[in-house]
């Protein structure tokens, strides 16, 4: 399905694993077919979410191959195929395309980060490689840097650059991309806690998350709010905020395993150096999950 500026509720899909690490592909397809039939409007896979960094290449190649096979083409399919290494992310970016990818998510570039320039570059010639859709992807939590403001504004000129993941928390550097930028830029939340602002502003959504737990509500939120019953979206949103904020109780993804696991969808562990849940944040966790009536 061709990838064209996309509003809604992106899942940032898990990576099912058997308790011996390996990938469980059974449950990635159950997965994928409840996020359809709940009314996701896309699908991410190998993000944060999706323990990318501690999965091999071949592995990454197969998890992308299966999505895109079960996907078929009813709902976009976007891939994560950024690295701090441009070469690498180049390499990733036309395999993944090849295999029938409808955009890809860039993420900034890790550890060795960059100045302003260099950064540019990073996104710019991977873009000028491929010939799907790019997006951005800003989490300097996880990076240590953040995009600048006046690179985000020269890359959003690239034919090929179609969005950013801003998933900073930062309201304020939201709103300078959001001035900085066209109308047929996306802008998406990567914080599920503050994806009704972000819409506030001209966002077109969120990578989400929340939706692999609550996949029609996290659809609901944001068609409410870019449909006009914006009343709705906002109550919803406080409603499940305090379940948002607790997929994050201990670093993502192993409080929305946890989460997947206690309603038996059978998510799997972690892969080291991830591991489960402490039980002070697993009953808190349970708590909420019952209070949301998941459980």
């Amino acid at each position: 399905m061709k990838f064209e500026h996309l509003q809604g509720s992106i899942v940032a899909m898990i990576t099912p694993f058997h308790g011996d690490g390996c990938v469980n592909f059974d449950v990635l397809t159950e997965l994928l077919e409840r996020q359809i039939a709940a009314g996701t409007d896309g699908i991410l896979t190998l993000g944060t979410t999706g323990e990318y960094s501690t999965m091999t290449h071949e592995e990454d190649a197969a998890v992308v191959e299966h999505t895109i096979r079960v996907v078929d083409g009813r709902v976009p399919v976007m891939v994560g195929s950024g690295s701090n290494c441009t070469a690498t992310q180049i390499e990733k970016s036309r395999l993944y395309q090849s295999m029938g990818a409808d955009a890809l998510l860039l993420i900034a570039p890790y550890y060795n980060k960059a100045n302003a320039e260099g950064m540019y570059r990073h996104f710019a010639e991977t873009a000028d490689a491929v010939h799907i859709p790019c997006i951005l992807y800003n989490v300097p939590g996880r990076t240590g840097c953040s995009i600048p403001v006046s690179v985000v504004e020269r890359l959003a000129k690239h034919p090929n650059i179609a969005g950013i993941k801003e998933a900073s928390g930062d309201m304020s550097y939201a709103m300078k991309i959001a001035r900085c930028v066209g109308p047929d830029f996306a802008l998406y939340s990567g914080n599920d806690d503050i994806t009704v602002p972000l819409m506030s502003i001209g966002g077109s959504g969120v990578i989400s998350v929340y939706a692999n737990v609550m996949p029609r509500m996290c659809h609901e939120i944001v068609a409410d709010y870019l449909g006009g019953n914006q009343a709705r979206a906002v109550a919803n949103h406080l409603k499940y905020l305090k379940l948002m904020n607790d997929l994050f109780l201990e670093v993502n993804p192993i409080p929305v395993k946890a989460a997947l696991n206690l309603m038996g969808l059978e998510a799997g562990p972690m892969r080291l150096p991830l591991c489960e849940m402490s039980p002070e944040h697993t009953a808190a966790l349970r708590k909420t999950m019952e209070e949301a009536g998941l459980l």
